[in-house]
């Protein structure tokens, strides 16, 4: 017996030094005790191997090292740059360390479990996806690998026995998440994106990602594709990641502001998209992509103007000569914002009068109608448009939004323009697209909106879906997927016991991420709070914005410290920890042009609870208590014939009243109902919400504006 288990634990300590590098930094929960358990239980493991010998234990250690390596290999290309160790710290003076190490930590931990359990017999063998993911989970389960953590946890066992035997045991035709392959357009087309905003380069918000994912889904489906945006130097980090562009040496002349201004070009070849940065000395300054403390640029006009004139001149001027040549004139332009509005108006009024883009398109790309690029009428000069073009940028606002009684209230509106002179006209969903032609949701423009509702779309958008990956995440405890949730449980203690919240697995554990702003309604859940707390609720914020709100969120902390957590800022890492570890995920907006949380929530098997506006109407599916739990598991219900059991929750009326309605529903079906809640998180996780599905949309709306004459011009 001393023998065995002298030689377990040297297979152990050479396990253990491969994995070292990776395991050091994670693993101090991991007690000696705890060690000597799982030798204990290796031994017994060994006596029941009767006949084992050295070379098969040798040779089953080689197979470990080397799907080790497969699993750390994908690991790397998923998130370099969060290898390391990241620190985070929170108001409250909590702090944790994230990074590269923790993922190849809990390899080593699979790696450990499969070594004892052997030829422990699994329910997940015949799954040939994830059946070695769930057998390694369930060897380790078997012994004892998640002891620790259940020493510690204030855990309400029975609850959580009652949720696992609730649940049917995964079976070959459960549901996937797996996406199918991408397949290529019949009509291939020259696509130039212009934005003031670019993930990974610049970004305040969703249109920075629009930029940077669709366009490579794009490619994916054989169109050639440039992005067009500014390179900004505000002397941060985000300085470097314009290293990799190198200078075109292409210099463009632009008449606007009372003379010609001087642009050049910088190019960068990535996954297959020409993206191209418009250098300016105007785009050289510190503070953000808009504004600074004081308030936003007042040269903002300018900046974008030269944007905008500059993107009309990269097809034509930028050889490309190692990427396919010049774009040339047959090309859709895609204007996002008022930004890039003054695109579709140039086109229109100095191009194709003279030939030039005759068979261009122009789409103008609505994704938040509140900013419309409106400045006095005195300064339409400056924008290179034609004197005889004045009408169809001016706008004139209604008396009680003028300044004062002398005050007409006529403006240059750049958007305006946008919307009367492209193609077509597109916004990020089809609630949004409704909702910007009403008087509550138009802005001004909804006459306009109207007049051009026959070419009027909305797509929701979609999401970047290897890096919101819950198999492969680096920022979370536990990985899982749609077979297998037990890492979800690991991700939600985790989570609870990082805020220093009790870690109970019978509380919902409820998420708000955003901006603190009248948007985004966090206010309703200041008033609601204490009705919530009396549901015994668990609720966690990570945001910042207005003071007041800032100040809510550290009172209610105080004042509900076993319930209540909030998180001021932003961090990224949390962000994916908080969607990762949450059951729900709060999103009260009182408008929405599509989001991107309750994608994300969905993603990861969190189900929103939200305000019925915008795309979150659009990409949520209403709890459906009539529907089908079983064939949901299944993988064989009809959705189209009412047997899904929805998503999320949506209530129509904005305020606390509604909210709670739905709260307390969402509180019912997780203590009540623990199969329905797992038929909700399984149709939430298969969906496709990928920029695939999305990119298929936005090439129909080409292919419509190719058919149609130029609108303009």
């Amino acid at each position: 017996r001393r023998g065995r288990r002298a030689k377990t634990e040297r297979d152990l300590s050479a396990m253990r030094a491969f994995n070292a590098p990776a395991a050091t930094a994670t693993r101090g929960a991991v007690t000696t005790a705890t060690r000597r358990r799982r030798a204990t239980r290796a031994n017994a493991t060994n006596d029941a191997r009767d006949g084992s010998s050295k070379a098969a234990l040798a040779a089953k250690i080689a197979a470990l090292r080397a799907e080790n390596e497969a699993i750390k290999a994908r690991m790397t290309t998923r998130g370099a740059e969060g290898s390391g160790a990241v620190r985070e710290g929170r108001g409250g003076g909590l702090a944790t360390v994230r990074g590269e190490t923790k993922a190849e930590a809990r390899t080593t931990e699979k790696a450990e479990a499969e070594a004892f359990a052997g030829d422990l017999p699994s329910a997940y063998e015949g799954e040939s996806e994830y059946g070695a993911k769930a057998k390694a989970a369930a060897a380790k389960k078997a012994m004892g690998g998640e002891e620790t953590e259940a020493t510690t946890a204030t855990t309400a066992t029975t609850d959580t026995a009652m949720f696992a035997e609730a649940l049917p045991p995964p079976t070959t035709t459960a549901p996937t998440t797996a996406r199918p392959p991408v397949e290529k357009t019949d009509n291939p087309m020259q696509i130039v994106f212009v934005s003031s905003e670019v993930a990974p380069w610049s970004k305040t918000g969703g249109l920075a990602d629009v930029c940077g994912s669709l366009p490579q889904a794009l490619v994916a489906r054989g169109h050639r594709v440039m992005v067009i945006a500014p390179k900004y130097q505000n002397g941060s980090k985000s300085d470097v990641l314009y290293e990799g562009a190198f200078d075109t040496c292409v210099k463009a002349k632009l008449g606007c502001f009372g003379g010609e201004q001087e642009v050049g070009y910088f190019h960068q070849m990535k996954n297959g998209v020409d993206y191209v940065f418009v250098d300016h000395p105007s785009f050289h300054r510190k503070g953000g992509l808009y504004g600074d403390s004081y308030g936003v640029y007042g040269d903002n006009q300018f900046r974008f103007t030269l944007l905008s004139h500059a993107a009309c001149e990269a097809p034509l001027q930028l050889p490309f000569a190692e990427c396919g040549g010049y774009y040339g004139q047959d090309v859709v332009f895609v204007a996002n914002d008022w930004h890039a509005g003054l695109v579709p108006t140039l086109v229109a009024s100095k191009y194709r009068p003279h030939g030039v883009y005759k068979d261009a398109r122009t789409i103008c790309a609505i994704h938040n109608i509140l900013h419309q690029g409106a400045e006095p009428s005195t300064t339409f000069p400056n924008l290179g448009v034609p004197n005889e073009w004045y009408g169809a940028l001016e706008y004139q606002y209604p008396e009680h939004m003028r300044a004062h009684e002398l005050d007409e209230g006529r403006v240059a509106n750049i958007l305006k323009g946008a919307i009367a002179t492209s193609d077509r006209v597109l916004t990020v969903s089809q609630g949004y697209a409704y909702e910007i032609t009403t008087p509550e949701g138009g802005q001004g423009m909804e006459g306009l909106l109207l007049s051009r509702q026959n070419r009027l779309d909305g797509i929701a958008n979609g999401i970047d879906m290897d890096e919101w990956n819950p198999e492969a995440d680096a920022d979370c405890a536990a990985a899982f997927t749609v077979t297998d949730m037990s890492g979800k449980l690991e991700c939600k203690r985790a989570l609870q016991k990082e805020l220093g919240l009790p870690q109970r697995d019978d509380v919902p554990l409820m998420g708000f991420i955003g901006r603190l702003d009248w948007q985004k309604g966090p206010d309703l859940l200041q008033n609601a709070l204490h009705d919530m707390m009396r549901e015994d609720v668990q609720v966690v914020m990570l945001g910042s914005g207005l003071p007041e709100l800032e100040d809510f969120m550290r009172w209610a902390e105080s004042t509900y410290p076993d319930k209540f957590r909030g998180w001021v800022g932003f961090s990224v890492p949390m962000a994916h920890r908080i969607t990762a570890g949450c059951d729900i995920l709060l999103m009260p907006s009182r408008f929405e042009p599509c989001g991107l949380n309750q994608l994300y929530a969905m993603r990861y098997g969190t189900l929103p609870i939200a305000h019925a506006t915008g795309g979150l109407k659009d990409t949520i599916t209403a709890y459906n208590a009539f529907g089908d739990a079983d064939k949901v598991l299944a993988g064989t219900a009809d959705y189209d014939q009412g047997e899904g059991v929805g998503t999320g929750w949506l209530f129509k009326d904005m305020n606390a009243d509604a909210l709670m309605w739905a709260v307390r529903s969402a509180c019912d079906v997780y203590r009540s109902e623990p199969k329905m809640w797992r038929a909700m998180q399984t149709q939430a996780m298969t969906q496709d919400l990928s920029w695939d599905n999305a990119a298929t949309k936005w090439e129909k709306v080409f292919e419509w504006s190719k058919i149609d004459p130029p609108h303009c011009g």
